[in-house]
């Protein structure tokens, strides 16, 4: 069994750990947005809870497949928490979809909302998160 000194607690010479200062910011980094896709669920069956709503869902996304369409349009609302980012994730996943995602607030000019839906391609999900905050003037 290895037990570490009082001087190795912060050695940066240890195997698998860079050496320098780490950098600490407020801003998501590629591998923050990596870490945070590897930990949702991807499928229905994986996600726990909320039954009527999975059920609900797995029958709209059942019925597009069956008429090899997109899935319509689809509000989830609720107090945050409650993984309506997450089902948007795994809407997109179920319909073999490419999902896009933005916030109300981050849509300043109708220019802003016309350059997201003119990259779309058919079929691709949308997520607006907090898109109650959305320009009353763009909507």
């Amino acid at each position: 069994m290895w037990e570490a000194a009082d001087d190795d607690l912060f050695a940066t010479n240890a195997p698998g750990v860079s050496s320098g200062p780490r950098a600490v910011t407020g801003e998501l980094t590629g591998d923050d947005l990596d870490q945070d896709r590897s930990l949702r669920p991807r499928t229905l069956d994986d996600y726990i809870g909320q039954e009527r709503v999975r059920s609900n869902l797995r029958v709209l996304i059942e019925a597009a497949k069956g008429r090899n369409e997109p899935l319509d349009h689809v509000i989830f609302s609720g107090p945050p928490g409650l993984g309506k980012t997450t089902l948007a994730g795994i809407v997109a996943n179920e319909m073999g979809a490419k999902l896009h995602t933005t916030s109300g607030p981050a849509i300043e000019r109708a220019g802003d909302l016309a350059a997201i839906l003119t990259n779309l391609e058919e079929g691709d999900v949308l997520f607006v998160d907090e898109i109650h905050r959305l320009n009353h003037q763009i909507e």
